[in-house]
């Protein structure tokens, strides 16, 4: 992936996710999600707290964070505001050919938002649409890219704060399901397509 590449594959990753964000009323943020403990509401602030947490320890200055509350942005409108400005600063050679040694190697910061947060934009669009009640179906190049991130992790996938443990999938699953199960996460019925 040329870095040119980086900044469209992460605004084709971001692009879905802020769909589905758009389609939460406010009573949905505070429903419950398939991250235990987690509302939507958390799941949304993980994505943003994560980034934002990450390009800052890599130099990146994303201004001051609004917040979401009665009478303030929506969360919707936090993630807009937040999703401009990484796309932005993706712009920037010198944020995005930013080297540094990760977990994994030597990277950048363009190929870490790729790569790393690319998966969660499509994993938590998943949670957030599901707490939501929202039905999300994953096209088979986003399913390429979650088992190519998870498969890369190795024995980190299971780590704290990255997935629970894989869950079984139901007899004739489909690859979501399938997918999702490896995640730790469970479709709900009304998801499940058979093939």
């Amino acid at each position: 992936m040329t870095t040119n590449d980086i900044a469209t594959t992460y605004a084709r990753l971001a692009a879905p996710f802020t769909a589905v964000v758009g389609r939460l009323d406010r009573a949905d943020w505070h429903a419950a999600s398939p991250c235990e403990g987690w509302s939507a509401w958390d799941v949304l602030d993980h994505v943003i707290t994560t980034q934002r947490d990450f390009l800052e320890k890599h130099g990146a200055d994303l201004g001051d964070r609004p917040a979401a509350s009665p009478g303030r942005a929506e969360p919707g409108e936090v993630w807009r505001a937040h999703d401009a400005r990484v796309q932005r600063l993706l712009a920037h050679p010198a944020v995005r050919d930013h080297a540094y040694d990760g977990v994994f190697g030597t990277t950048t910061v363009g190929r870490s938002l790729v790569a790393f947060y690319g998966f969660d934009l499509l994993v938590h669009r998943w949670d957030i649409a599901a707490a939501a009640g929202l039905e999300v179906r994953f096209n088979d190049a986003e399913l390429d890219v979650v088992e190519q991130s998870a498969d890369g992790f190795g024995e980190h996938l299971y780590d704290e704060g990255v997935c629970r443990p894989a869950v079984p999938a139901t007899d004739g699953a489909d690859r979501q399901e399938r997918v999702l199960a490896r995640l730790g996460r469970r479709v709900p019925v009304s998801e499940r397509v058979r093939g």
